[in-house]
Protein backbone atom coordinates (compact mmCIF):
# COMPACT_ATOMS: atom_id res chain seq x y z
CA UNK A 1 0.00 0.00 0.00
CA UNK A 2 1.53 2.85 -1.30
CA UNK A 3 0.60 6.23 1.02
CA UNK A 4 1.83 9.78 0.23
CA UNK A 5 2.36 10.87 4.10
CA UNK A 6 5.39 12.87 3.69
CA UNK A 7 3.35 15.34 1.32
CA UNK A 8 0.54 15.53 3.59
CA UNK A 9 3.21 16.85 6.43
CA UNK A 10 3.37 13.43 7.76
CA UNK A 11 -0.10 12.64 8.69
CA UNK A 12 -3.35 11.99 6.64
CA UNK A 13 -7.06 11.76 6.85
CA UNK A 14 -8.50 8.43 8.14
CA UNK A 15 -12.29 7.88 7.59
CA UNK A 16 -13.21 5.19 10.01
CA UNK A 17 -16.16 2.93 8.67
CA UNK A 18 -18.01 0.09 10.41
CA UNK A 19 -17.03 -3.22 7.91
CA UNK A 20 -20.83 -4.19 9.12
CA UNK A 21 -23.21 -1.13 8.86
CA UNK A 22 -20.76 0.64 6.41
CA UNK A 23 -21.59 3.77 8.46
CA UNK A 24 -19.03 6.38 9.05
CA UNK A 25 -17.84 6.35 12.52
CA UNK A 26 -15.05 9.01 13.05
CA UNK A 27 -12.24 11.08 11.36
CA UNK A 28 -8.75 10.65 12.99
CA UNK A 29 -5.42 11.47 11.50
CA UNK A 30 -2.32 8.88 11.04
CA UNK A 31 1.16 9.20 10.39
CA UNK A 32 3.58 6.19 9.31
CA UNK A 33 4.05 5.09 12.76
CA UNK A 34 0.40 4.96 13.93
CA UNK A 35 -0.47 3.14 10.55
CA UNK A 36 2.23 0.47 11.38
CA UNK A 37 1.17 0.24 14.86
CA UNK A 38 -2.62 -0.39 13.46
CA UNK A 39 -1.37 -3.32 11.30
CA UNK A 40 0.67 -4.69 13.91
CA UNK A 41 -1.82 -4.73 16.64
CA UNK A 42 -5.24 -4.92 14.41
CA UNK A 43 -6.65 -2.16 16.96
CA UNK A 44 -6.78 1.48 14.78
CA UNK A 45 -3.99 4.16 16.37
CA UNK A 46 -4.25 7.50 15.60
CA UNK A 47 -1.54 10.28 15.91
CA UNK A 48 -2.96 12.73 18.30
CA UNK A 49 -2.80 16.06 17.13
CA UNK A 50 -3.77 17.49 20.62
CA UNK A 51 -1.48 14.88 22.95
CA UNK A 52 1.25 14.92 19.98
CA UNK A 53 1.46 10.80 20.73
CA UNK A 54 0.38 7.84 19.59
CA UNK A 55 -3.13 7.07 20.51
CA UNK A 56 -4.60 3.81 20.10
CA UNK A 57 -8.87 4.15 20.35
CA UNK A 58 -10.18 2.60 23.50
CA UNK A 59 -6.80 2.60 25.25
CA UNK A 60 -8.67 4.30 28.30
CA UNK A 61 -12.48 3.16 27.40
CA UNK A 62 -12.03 -0.29 26.40
CA UNK A 63 -13.98 0.40 22.99
CA UNK A 64 -11.75 -0.28 20.64
CA UNK A 65 -11.35 -0.47 17.10
CA UNK A 66 -10.69 -3.62 15.66
CA UNK A 67 -9.54 -3.77 12.27
CA UNK A 68 -10.50 -5.47 9.31
CA UNK A 69 -8.73 -3.41 6.12
CA UNK A 70 -7.30 -0.75 5.20
CA UNK A 71 -7.50 1.09 1.81
CA UNK A 72 -6.20 4.07 0.37
CA UNK A 73 -7.85 6.58 -1.94
CA UNK A 74 -6.94 7.53 -5.43
CA UNK A 75 -4.27 9.84 -4.91
CA UNK A 76 -2.45 7.52 -1.69
CA UNK A 77 -3.27 10.83 0.90
CA UNK A 78 -6.23 9.29 2.45
CA UNK A 79 -7.50 5.97 4.11
CA UNK A 80 -10.46 4.37 4.63
CA UNK A 81 -10.42 1.53 7.34
CA UNK A 82 -12.96 -0.62 7.73
CA UNK A 83 -13.35 -1.69 11.56
CA UNK A 84 -15.77 -3.72 13.94
CA UNK A 85 -16.28 -1.05 17.27
CA UNK A 86 -15.91 -2.42 20.64
CA UNK A 87 -18.97 -0.26 22.13
CA UNK A 88 -19.35 3.33 21.04
CA UNK A 89 -16.89 5.41 18.98
CA UNK A 90 -17.34 9.09 19.89
CA UNK A 91 -15.87 10.32 23.35
CA UNK A 92 -19.51 11.63 23.92
CA UNK A 93 -20.51 7.98 24.47
CA UNK A 94 -22.46 8.66 21.09
CA UNK A 95 -21.93 5.51 18.63
CA UNK A 96 -20.76 8.04 15.69
CA UNK A 97 -18.52 11.09 16.01
CA UNK A 98 -21.72 12.76 14.26
CA UNK A 99 -24.39 11.32 16.64
CA UNK A 100 -26.23 8.57 14.96
CA UNK A 101 -26.98 5.27 15.69
CA UNK A 102 -24.74 3.04 14.21
CA UNK A 103 -27.18 0.52 13.10
CA UNK A 104 -27.95 -1.42 9.69
CA UNK A 105 -29.53 0.74 7.09
CA UNK A 106 -31.16 -0.75 3.93
CA UNK A 107 -31.81 2.25 2.34
CA UNK A 108 -35.68 2.32 1.45
CA UNK A 109 -36.41 -0.77 3.06
CA UNK A 110 -35.24 1.19 5.90
CA UNK A 111 -37.46 3.72 5.34
CA UNK A 112 -40.55 1.94 4.32
CA UNK A 113 -40.23 0.20 7.52
CA UNK A 114 -40.43 3.39 9.45
CA UNK A 115 -43.58 4.41 7.26
CA UNK A 116 -45.07 0.88 8.23
CA UNK A 117 -43.92 1.39 12.06
CA UNK A 118 -45.24 5.16 11.90
CA UNK A 119 -48.66 3.84 10.20
CA UNK A 120 -49.35 1.71 12.96
CA UNK A 121 -48.29 3.59 15.27
CA UNK A 122 -51.20 6.24 14.28
CA UNK A 123 -53.19 3.69 14.18
CA UNK A 124 -56.11 5.12 11.39
CA UNK A 125 -57.37 2.00 10.36
CA UNK A 126 -60.24 4.41 8.01
CA UNK A 127 -57.03 5.85 6.48
CA UNK A 128 -54.51 3.26 6.33
CA UNK A 129 -54.21 -0.11 4.66
CA UNK A 130 -51.13 -0.85 7.19
CA UNK A 131 -53.17 0.15 10.08
CA UNK A 132 -55.78 -1.54 8.76
CA UNK A 133 -54.26 -4.61 8.52
CA UNK A 134 -52.37 -4.22 12.16
CA UNK A 135 -56.33 -3.75 12.98
CA UNK A 136 -57.36 -7.21 11.40
CA UNK A 137 -54.49 -9.22 13.67
CA UNK A 138 -52.06 -11.72 13.31
CA UNK A 139 -53.81 -13.98 11.31
CA UNK A 140 -55.09 -11.41 8.34
CA UNK A 141 -51.57 -10.41 7.56
CA UNK A 142 -50.21 -13.92 7.75
CA UNK A 143 -52.90 -14.87 4.89
CA UNK A 144 -51.93 -11.76 3.42
CA UNK A 145 -48.07 -12.67 2.84
CA UNK A 146 -49.58 -16.18 1.50
CA UNK A 147 -51.61 -15.15 -0.96
CA UNK A 148 -48.78 -12.62 -2.22
CA UNK A 149 -46.57 -15.49 -1.98
CA UNK A 150 -48.80 -17.66 -4.13
CA UNK A 151 -49.42 -14.85 -6.54
CA UNK A 152 -45.85 -14.39 -7.08
CA UNK A 153 -45.31 -18.11 -7.51
CA UNK A 154 -47.82 -17.94 -10.62
CA UNK A 155 -45.87 -15.12 -11.99
CA UNK A 156 -42.86 -16.84 -11.78
CA UNK A 157 -44.19 -19.22 -14.24
CA UNK A 158 -45.19 -16.72 -16.82
CA UNK A 159 -43.93 -14.32 -18.89
CA UNK A 160 -45.04 -10.86 -17.86
CA UNK A 161 -41.88 -9.39 -16.18
CA UNK A 162 -43.96 -6.51 -14.70
CA UNK A 163 -46.55 -8.72 -13.13
CA UNK A 164 -43.79 -10.76 -11.67
CA UNK A 165 -41.88 -7.66 -9.90
CA UNK A 166 -45.18 -6.05 -8.54
CA UNK A 167 -46.07 -9.45 -6.84
CA UNK A 168 -42.71 -9.81 -5.72
CA UNK A 169 -42.88 -5.96 -4.43
CA UNK A 170 -46.51 -6.91 -2.64
CA UNK A 171 -44.76 -9.82 -1.26
CA UNK A 172 -42.17 -7.78 0.33
CA UNK A 173 -44.28 -5.37 1.45
CA UNK A 174 -46.35 -7.66 3.48
CA UNK A 175 -43.50 -9.78 4.64
CA UNK A 176 -42.10 -6.18 6.14
CA UNK A 177 -45.55 -6.20 7.73
CA UNK A 178 -45.63 -9.56 8.95
CA UNK A 179 -42.42 -8.95 10.41
CA UNK A 180 -43.35 -5.77 12.42
CA UNK A 181 -46.84 -7.78 13.83
CA UNK A 182 -44.14 -10.12 15.32
CA UNK A 183 -41.95 -7.59 16.77
CA UNK A 184 -39.17 -8.11 14.43
CA UNK A 185 -37.58 -6.09 11.46
CA UNK A 186 -35.92 -7.15 8.58
CA UNK A 187 -32.49 -7.17 10.19
CA UNK A 188 -33.16 -9.52 12.62
CA UNK A 189 -33.65 -11.71 9.86
CA UNK A 190 -30.21 -10.60 7.76
CA UNK A 191 -29.07 -11.57 11.00
CA UNK A 192 -29.84 -14.94 11.47
CA UNK A 193 -28.78 -15.74 7.51
CA UNK A 194 -25.21 -14.38 8.59
CA UNK A 195 -25.25 -17.25 11.30
CA UNK A 196 -25.39 -19.77 8.40
CA UNK A 197 -22.80 -18.27 6.15
CA UNK A 198 -20.05 -20.73 5.43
Amino acid sequence: MEIDIKSAHGLIPAIIQDSETKNVLMLGYMNEESLQKTIETQKVTFFSRSKQRLWTKGEESGNFLNLVSIKNDCDGDTLLIQAKPVGPTCHTGADTCWQEPNSANYGFISQLENTIKTRRENADSEQSYVASLFAKGINKIAQKVGEEAVEVVIEAKDSNDDLFLSESADLLFHYLILLQAKGYQLNDVVEVLKTRQK
